[in-house]
C-alpha cells in the first residue's frame, strides 16, 4: 500500500493564514449579495415607460414588500403574477424577477388579464 503526502514541508506565514481566514468572510459576503440580488426586481423597458407615462411612483418600502411577496410566489410555483397595489397594478414574471408592465388601478379595472397563475394583493 502506497500513501502519497504532498507539501509536507510547506509552512505558511501568519499573513498567509490571515488571508485565508478572511476569504470565507468575503465569500459569505459575496454569496449574501448574490442571493439578495436574485430577489431584486428588474423593471423592463416597457414597464419603465408605463410607470413614467402614467406617473406611477412606488416607494422603496413598497418595492421591498413586493420583492418579498414575488419571491414567495415563485417558491410556490407562480410564474406570472398580477400584483395589485392601492395605486397600481403590475404584471411580474417571477422566474426572471422582471416587472413586465404597469398600469394605474383605474386602467386595470378595464383590463382582462390572461396567462397569470398567481395574484398578489398588497394593501
Amino acid at each position: 500500500m502506497s500513501i502519497q503526502i504532498n507539501n509536507i514541508n510547506h509552512f505558511q506565514s501568519g499573513q498567509q493564514i490571515q488571508k485565508q481566514i478572511s476569504k470565507p468572510n468575503k465569500f459569505k459576503e459575496y454569496l449574501t449579495n448574490q442571493i439578495n440580488e436574485k430577489h431584486h426586481l428588474k423593471i423592463s423597458k416597457h414597464a419603465h415607460e408605463r410607470l413614467s407615462q402614467r406617473h406611477i411612483t412606488i416607494s422603496e418600502a413598497d418595492w421591498s414588500l413586493i420583492e418579498n411577496k414575488v419571491y414567495k410566489a415563485s417558491q410556490m410555483g407562480v410564474k406570472d403574477s398580477l400584483v395589485l397595489l392601492n395605486e397600481a397594478a403590475l404584471i411580474i414574471n417571477t422566474q426572471n424577477n422582471t416587472v413586465i408592465t404597469a398600469m394605474d388601478r383605474e386602467e386595470a379595472k378595464t383590463q382582462i388579464f390572461t396567462n397569470i397563475n398567481g395574484t398578489i394583493i398588497m394593501d
